[in-house]
């Protein structure tokens, strides 16, 4: 069709990927699709290509005829900040010719500038589940005249609880609209979903059956590591001969910061990418990542979803991924684009039940495996390490001196407020009393004190002899 050709020549692709070439004559006729891809095999301009295309430009002559010039006619729904940033990215990058309108808009930043570009007028909106939804509760967001709804990683959608939100944006718009589902892997809810509210889609799945869900590129080793020595381990495969960027994938937010300081302190240029950052410094961290000013970044999974960064030489599972869909979306971070990459997967011992489940699933050789220290021999042979690099680039800080600066304030305390001397003595505190009676350290004391005369059945009694 030339309507595809002119689409791909214009953002420059000349040789697309099975699910583009699969998906654009289906989705340029206006026709619902789902589609499954894996990870890496460019499912994003699999749909974004015809978003611009089927949008009314205002340049196009046919713009005055809309119902509503500057609402939305695409909205794309992404399920993290990331990935909506990424996307728009792409988006940006294949509208250049079409000149179409493009916002994008997520929580953590303020209001404003999404409301002026509302006010002004967009024809694609890109955007996470929470802030769609918000603005347009508050009236901001008109949906009423969507013609392509596009729900990008359906699969993690659900994950994060988002699906009550999707279910209320669809509900927003026109029934007529054209709806587009991307995902990696589709579970029961997400083709539930598919059933209530796609009107006979065509499933496009890009590979056979029997393929794996993992890109065929990417070398996985999967190793027994105790806690206590991972850290050496991670410092000596980042020193490794082929080694680009890497992404370390950490179960918790606290466990991605302190596997990131720890690398600082190395001198590793590493940087985290958690949930707790703020959204200003989630962003200047990938886009130093994406400039190559830091070539490690240390994510948790929900932050680093969907992250499309080429030249990502390595993977590494810091910890064990809670399930099969996990561990796939984790790796395939790499290899991406037909390129070559290596996982490594760190299995702690009370893990190993749940690694034999994700192997088991996914029909991996990896059911036992192998114990690996910083000093194994298989660690340095199979990842092409020197035996001469050592945990760390550079010597560790010196400590603060614990005396003067870290002691002042316990000997700042102890002569500002100190006790008398013998305070918790019987006999001291009643001098104690006695001194702040007469020479108190206080002049209000002295000005406050009053003469008593001693009584004893309601007559005077003289006081004794000293």
């Amino acid at each position: 069709m030339p309507e595809i050709t002119d689409a791909l020549d214009a953002v420059g692709i000349s040789n697309p990927f099975p699910i583009q070439e699969m998906t654009l004559s289906v989705a340029l006729m206006g026709t619902d699709l789902i589609g499954q891809a894996r990870t890496g095999t460019g499912k994003t301009l699999a749909f974004a290509i015809p978003v611009i295309q089927r949008a009314v430009a205002p340049h196009d002559p046919d713009h005055d005829q809309l119902a509503a010039p500057g609402k939305p006619q695409a909205l794309i729904v992404c399920p993290t900040r990331e990935l909506a940033i990424q996307v728009a990215g792409d988006v940006a990058t294949a509208s250049k010719v079409r000149g179409t309108r493009n916002l994008t808009i997520y929580g953590g930043v303020p209001y404003e500038p999404q409301l002026e570009a509302l006010e002004t007028g967009v024809d694609i909106v890109v955007g996470t589940p929470g802030r769609v939804l918000d603005l347009a509760n508050r009236g901001a967001l008109d949906l009423s005249h969507v013609k392509s709804l596009v729900l990008d990683e359906a699969d993690e959608m659900l994950d994060l609880g988002f699906l009550p939100d999707v279910e209320s944006i669809l509900a927003k718009t026109p029934e007529t609209r054209q709806t587009m589902l991307f995902s990696a892997t589709m579970p029961g809810a997400i083709v539930g979903l598919a059933r209530k509210h796609m009107r006979h889609p065509m499933n496009i799945r890009a590979e056979s059956a029997e393929d794996t869900q993992m890109v065929p590129t990417t070398a996985q080793f999967v190793w027994q590591a105790h806690e206590m020595d991972k850290a050496e381990v991670l410092a000596r495969i980042l020193q490794a001969d082929d080694v680009g960027r890497v992404i370390i994938f950490t179960r918790t937010k606290r466990t991605a910061q302190r596997v990131a300081d720890d690398l600082a302190d190395r001198g590793f240029p590493a940087s985290p990418l958690h949930g707790d950052m703020a959204q200003g410094a989630r962003e200047k961290a990938l886009q130093r990542f994406r400039d190559g000013k830091i070539n490690i970044l240390v994510a948790t999974d929900v932050a680093a979803r969907g992250i499309d960064v080429a030249g990502i030489s390595h993977v590494i599972n810091y910890n064990c991924p809670e399930d099969h869909k996990t561990y796939v979306h984790r790796i395939g971070r790499t290899g991406r684009a037909g390129a070559s990459g290596i996982a490594v997967t760190f299995v702690d011992w009370a893990d190993l039940t749940r690694w034999k489940l994700i192997n088991s699933e996914l029909g991996l050789p990896f059911d036992e495996p192998q114990e690996t220290y910083s000093t194994s021999d298989h660690l340095f042979h199979d990842l092409g390490i020197s035996r001469d690099v050592k945990g760390r680039l550079k010597p560790p800080a010196p400590k603060e001196e614990r005396t003067g600066g870290g002691r002042s304030g316990g000997g700042n305390r102890s002569h500002g407020g100190s006790r008398p001397q013998g305070g918790r003595d019987g006999q001291s505190r009643g001098q104690g009393g006695q001194s702040d009676g007469g020479q108190g350290s206080s002049s209000s004391r002295k000005r406050r004190r009053r003469n008593r005369t001693r009584t004893r059945g309601g007559e005077a009694v003289s006081k004794p002899a000293e």
